[in-house]
């Protein structure tokens, strides 16, 4: 479904991806792991375009997204959905709206299938007869809920998580989880998530891809990722202060 090879990807003297391969297959769950800062987001924006590789080649389907126009970049979008960080709601339009605001730009369907795919897609989510809601009015997990729904809503091949349960208690993000694991099985998309949060990672996983120094430097299995013998891998997964990963020096406190 999805190839990265030998990606690279500098802003100034910062370089972010240095060299970084990834395969995702069809229908897979794959989390990408990595503490803040490491470009997981760069990652994730090079794949749909957004961003372009300084160097190194993507596929999506077969096609070779490096050689797109920005015509063809948006149509290759159509496959995506995606979940934001903290939802990144339309604080002016209500919940209805926001589900539908892709429905409207870029489909020919009638305000009827708008509104009747608009509540399917909140149903999905567990969200009933909140369409006239502002985001205002939710909390945390309905918010992601309804962020969910709009992501859905196009019907993607795709769809992305940006640190899906961030800013959630352990309950509210143990739902969240849930939801990605039936929305894969109901929908059958690949899914790809980015996050830090390894009790997630674990659970929803297919397979964990650990990016540090700008390199994918381990693929595996939840299984295989919690028993690796990787040093940079067994300190970030088990969230050990002690390691070869550098952290903020506590001498002279």
């Amino acid at each position: 479904m999805i190839k990265c090879e030998d990606l690279y990807k500098a802003f100034g003297s910062k370089v972010v991806l240095a060299g970084a391969n990834l395969e995702i297959k069809e229908g897979e769950s794959m989390t990408v792991i990595g503490g803040s800062g490491v470009g997981k987001s760069v990652l994730i924006k090079n794949i749909i375009g957004l961003l372009k590789p300084d160097k190194g080649k993507i596929w999506v389907e077969n096609t070779l997204v490096n050689d797109l126009n920005e015509s063809d970049l948006r149509k290759l979008r159509m496959k995506f959905g995606m979940l934001f960080q903290y939802a990144a709601l339309f604080d002016s339009l209500s919940v209805g709206e926001n589900v539908a605001f892709a429905l409207n730009r870029h489909t020919k369907l009638s305000q009827k299938e708008i509104k009747d795919r608009v509540t399917d897609c909140l149903n999905m989510v567990g969200l009933f007869g909140v369409e006239h809601l502002f985001p205002a009015e939710l909390s945390g997990g309905m918010k992601k809920r309804v962020g969910l729904a709009r992501a859905i809503a196009m019907r993607p091949k795709i769809l992305l998580y940006d640190e899906p349960t961030t800013g959630l208690d352990p309950i509210m993000a143990d739902a969240i989880n849930n939801l990605i694991i039936r929305l894969k099985e109901k929908l059958q998309v690949t899914s790809i998530t980015i996050t830090h949060d390894m009790v997630s990672a674990y659970k929803i996983s297919d397979r964990i891809a650990m990016l540090y120094e700008g390199k994918i430097i381990e693929v595996g299995t939840p299984g295989e990722i919690k028993k690796s013998q990787n040093p940079y891998v067994k300190q970030f997964v088990t969230g050990s202060a002690e390691g070869p990963i550098k952290t903020v020096s506590l001498e002279g406190i």
